[in-house]
């Protein structure tokens, strides 16, 4: 059982302590950690049996790379820990804290939709209903119920058999002795027993409601039993009308037992439970077996999982489905086997009082089991592939492509591109395209202006857009990529590389694509892919470089035309770039300014200024200079662009 006492919270977030000092005055104890950002965001909770061990792992060099752990690792800021006295402990409130807070790195855990539950209310003459929400304290739940049918079955066949209220009446003590209630029809055709006027006693209306909690959880046989022996009394007792209503209720739970599919020994109690995963989705599903038969099944889905492993997620499932649940089996059948550090079944053998076995079936009823949920899980995930379809959420062929072309750990449903663009040093600039799901989220384009790079170097300036980039990305704890690339072959490609690695972005898959023979670098192999011409991938990625080499070069020829047309107009005395900007923008060009009549100037600008105007350029003439011609925009603000 959890410890009476309140939970310490650790002060491992004072000012004055650095990240590593945080992490030096970790103490050797079982307990829950919080991740936070600088922001005070928390980006991730866990539990441990040794707090200073498995926090302290985060961050070893040695740690294997993980794209989700190394993306967090990179935001963390600070730590935050809560000391409790045992593991089972600290199981609990990892999964309230998670349930709470919806860390952003946590596998995330729900159910495809909103399920009907049948619950017994917790009032002095509870009433048995159907409901979606599940408030804890406030009713013993059974379910949920995947097939409504069923539920409505089930619902129908304990209120036939037992005489229980249906009516919403607040049947307090006080309502009761008061006579505030009157009998209904229910009544006179023996469908309740009359509890609003004291017809019956709260004790045998309550065993009445325990018979009901034992068929919802498929225990018929036990009821039966105890029906036998009520129908043995009252035949004994000369009450035959009694008798044969009990009777009555004996068959309808043979009848309702009979719908119900027999899996192995009249006396087995299990869950099954299967996790099946597809790239970063699974899906878990839960069979409940009582007395041998299946009396009910669930799914749930579960995200961000390409990291984790089958007992990790088979564990997550255990925590937080069964975290509420009362109707906890001696039994389950896994697909695979819980961590060797979990302390599941140490927990749930403290909450029922009795030992929880585990076990991974070899053969026999067992692995008939665990293969029908399985066949259940694909088919779920297989819904859940149709449906993301219908929403316009399907993976394109290209990109399952290109994650097996690439060896990639997910399909790159989000790509972004980088490229340089000068000429002999000048007006360098780079671009950034984002790709989504194949196509182009101009949206999210974004043009930077090298500020840190003298010179045409390529490699420095791409070190400065990927560190700006990112380093916004991290702070802003903005979506990352799962792909980048980089216009270029192995030079820029290793020059991206340094700054990925000291940003802590490691896990993040980076290519480079050179344009001569369309060969695709990756970081640590010596030789390049080639695709065939044909392939949807190579097509995609040229069509990811293309465009960001046609956005870069967009930016480079209007920051150069720009400062073309701005160096005429600005050498003209009380010409600012506010008033530069509109006289481009009302006569076209610099051209369109020396030839417009003195009126059209005097009107827009002033006599003063419209004089001087005329002075440069008949200066200019007599000089035998002329003016550029340009075919530039009208307006230097770039409407497709966003500089960064």
């Amino acid at each position: 059982m959890m410890s009476t006492d309140s939970p310490t919270t650790v002060p491992l977030s004072a000012d004055d302590l650095t990240l590593e000092q945080k992490l030096n005055a970790l103490p050797a104890t079982p307990g829950v950690y919080q991740f936070r950002n600088s922001s005070g965001a928390v980006l991730y909770v866990g539990k441990a049996s040794v707090l200073r061990n498995r926090v302290r792992q985060y961050f070893h060099r040695s740690r294997a790379s993980d794209p989700r752990i190394d993306a967090m690792v990179a935001r963390i800021a600070d730590v935050e820990i809560i000391v409790t006295d045992s593991e089972a402990e600290a199981l609990i409130l990892e999964s309230n804290l998670i349930k709470r807070l919806k860390p952003r790195y946590n596998v995330v855990l729900k159910d495809d939709k909103s399920y009907p539950f049948i619950v017994i209310t917790r009032e002095p003459f509870p009433r048995v209903l159907v409901t979606r929400r599940r408030i804890p304290g406030q009713g013993r739940y059974f379910g949920p119920y995947t097939d409504v049918k069923t539920m409505r079955f089930a619902l129908k066949t304990v209120r036939d058999i037992f005489m229980i209220r249906s009516c919403n009446y607040d049947l307090t003590e006080d309502a009761i002795a008061r006579h505030r209630f009157k009998l209904c029809l229910d009544y006179h055709i023996r469908k309740c027993e009359g509890p609003c006027e004291a017809l019956v006693a709260r004790e045998r209306y309550q065993s009445m409601i325990d018979q009901v909690a034992q068929v919802l959880r498929g225990k018929t046989n036990l009821v039966v039993r105890a029906l036998d022996a009520e129908m043995e009394k009252a035949s004994a007792g000369l009450r035959f009308e009694e008798a044969g209503r009990i009777r009555d209720q004996i068959r309808a739970l043979a009848v309702y037992a009979e719908k119900q599919k027999v899996f192995g020994a009249a006396d087995v109690d299990r869950d099954v439970l299967v996790v099946v995963r597809r790239n970063d989705d699974a899906c878990a599903v839960i069979f409940a077996i009582r007395e041998g038969k299946l009396i009910g099944s669930r799914h749930l889905y579960l995200t961000q999982t390409e990291e984790a492993d089958e007992s990790e997620m088979i564990e997550t499932v255990i925590e937080r489905t069964y975290a509420d649940e009362e109707d906890i089996p001696p039994e389950f059948l896994l697909s695979a086997p819980l961590p060797e550090s979990s302390v599941v079944p140490a927990w749930l053998g403290e909450r029922v009082g009795r030992s929880v076995e585990f076990a991974v079936p070899n053969g026999g009823e067992g692995l008939r089991l665990v293969s029908l949920a399985r066949t259940n899980a694909e088919f779920w995930l297989d819904e859940l592939a149709i449906q993301r379809t219908k929403r316009g959420e399907r993976i394109p062929v290209a990109l399952q492509h290109l994650q097996r072309d690439l060896a990639l750990p997910s399909p790159p449903r989000r790509i972004e591109c980088f490229d340089i663009s000068n000429t002999q040093g000048t007006d360098s600039v780079a671009s950034l395209v984002v790709f989504v799901d194949g196509k182009p989220r101009r949206s999210e384009y974004r043009t930077f202006r090298i500020k840190t790079v003298t010179g045409p170097d390529d490699f420095a300036s791409m070190q400065e857009v990927v560190r700006r980039r990112f380093e916004r990305q991290l702070r802003e704890q903005a979506r990352l990529p799962d792909l980048i690339m980089v216009d270029g072959g192995k030079g820029q490609l290793s020059s991206a590389l340094e700054v990925r690695t000291a940003l802590g972005l490691d896990g993040i898959p980076m290519i480079g694509l050179a344009k001569r023979l369309e060969e695709i670098f990756r970081p640590g192999d010596s030789e390049p892919i080639l695709l065939p011409k044909a392939s949807v991938a190579l097509r995609l990625l040229q069509q990811v470089r293309d465009e960001a080499h046609r956005f870069a070069i967009t930016y480079h020829r209007k920051l150069r035309s720009q400062r073309i047309l701005r160096t005429e107009l600005d050498l003209i005395t009380g010409v600012g770039k506010k008033r530069a900007k509109e006289l481009l923008e009302t006569f076209g060009s610099v051209q369109g300014v020396r030839f417009a009549s003195t009126e059209q100037l005097i009107e827009l600008v002033g006599e003063k200024l419209t004089e001087r105007i005329r002075t440069f350029f008949d200066s200019a003439e007599s000089d035998g200079e002329t003016a550029p011609e340009t075919d530039a925009p009208t307006s230097s603000i770039d409407p497709a662009g966003k500089n960064s």
